[in-house]
């Protein structure tokens, strides 16, 4: 059966890039601005409070694990009031060691895990915004599992050591996104795919994007009416269900075209476009450049990068 998540997890291709340790003892608490690459955290012993920017509140405590797709700026302290010092999440994202927050002598009075990671696809913002702006959850010894050994396998020096870390990366995010799939989640690919009917709609869209859906074809796989079915799509998933496939569509299209393996009729053929005049258009209107200009422009960047 097609899995709709592990399809955006592989066309994102997450990469580790960093990982740390954070604690804080005393009086403590720090603000950091908009980071922009997803980062995760989870607490090996203590508690602290995290408020993530147009978020509510957490009090974290061991076990708990974070995920911020995009990280928007937050601010995270011990339990204490406190005004909180600013630091740069870039400049912050070069130090090595472990990172220490108020009293430094002394027992912490917490202790975290954490890293961030990019994406090899340019076109993450557009798989981003369908993923919830944060992921919290509590007392997975799975996850943190799977932390403890992503963070030893980005401090050794072993070979093979950078597939291993983008396999865990890959296996973190859907262990950590599957555990949110629910129809309480927030508008996005997850709720979505947490309503039985509306999930599958996904997979059929995801199983053959070439076929030439329509709305009447899916609100019957759906086995909903086609009112039912939209309304339904677009307050679950956050936008309409003709809109998620053309993103789709256009997200495997951009991919193809990278992979520069097949020409642009094939790519067309591909993602459920009869000629590839009518992709083109479509292609075109949705990205803001011809599939041939993109094609070269990213073999271009390759080459420069090279």
């Amino acid at each position: 059966m097609v899995d709709p998540l592990s399809d955006v997890i592989g066309l994102l291709r997450p990469q580790t890039v960093f990982t740390k340790g954070i604690s804080g003892a005393g009086r403590w608490g720090v603000r950091y601005g908009d980071f922009g690459h997803p980062s995760f955290a989870i607490v090996i012993e203590g508690s602290c409070r995290l408020v993530v920017d147009g978020q509510a509140e957490l009090i974290l405590q061991a076990g708990d694990f974070v995920l911020l797709p995009t990280t928007p700026g937050f601010t995270m302290s011990g339990l204490e009031p406190v005004t909180p010092e600013f630091i740069d999440p870039h400049i912050a994202a070069t130090a090595t060691g472990e990172v220490r927050h108020g009293r430094q002598e002394g027992p912490p009075a917490v202790r975290i895990l954490g890293g961030y990671f990019i994406f090899g696809n340019e076109d993450s913002g557009l798989l981003l915004s369908l993923l919830p702006d944060q992921i919290h959850v509590r007392g997975v010894e799975r996850l943190s599992t799977l932390v403890k050994l992503l963070i030893e396998e980005a401090a050794s020096d072993h070979s093979g050591r950078t597939l291993v870390l983008t396999r865990l990366v890959e296996i973190l995010l859907v262990e950590a996104l599957r555990l949110t799939q629910t129809t309480d989640a927030p508008a996005g690919l997850l709720r979505g795919l947490g309503d039985a009917r509306l999930a599958e709609a996904i997979r059929q869209m995801h199983s053959d994007p070439s076929r030439p859906w329509t709305m009447a074809d899916l609100a019957k796989k759906a086995a909903l009416s086609r009112s039912a079915f939209f309304d339904r799509f677009a307050r679950n998933v956050g936008v309409p269900p003709m809109e998620y496939l053309l993103a789709w569509r256009m997200a495997l299209a951009k991919n193809l075209l990278r992979q520069q393996e097949i020409d642009i009729a094939e790519v067309a053929e591909r993602v459920g476009y009869g000629s590839a005049s009518t992709f083109s258009t479509a292609f075109s209107r949705y990205v803001g450049q011809p599939p041939g200009r993109y094609a070269r422009s990213f073999a271009n960047q390759n080459a420069a990068s090279s």
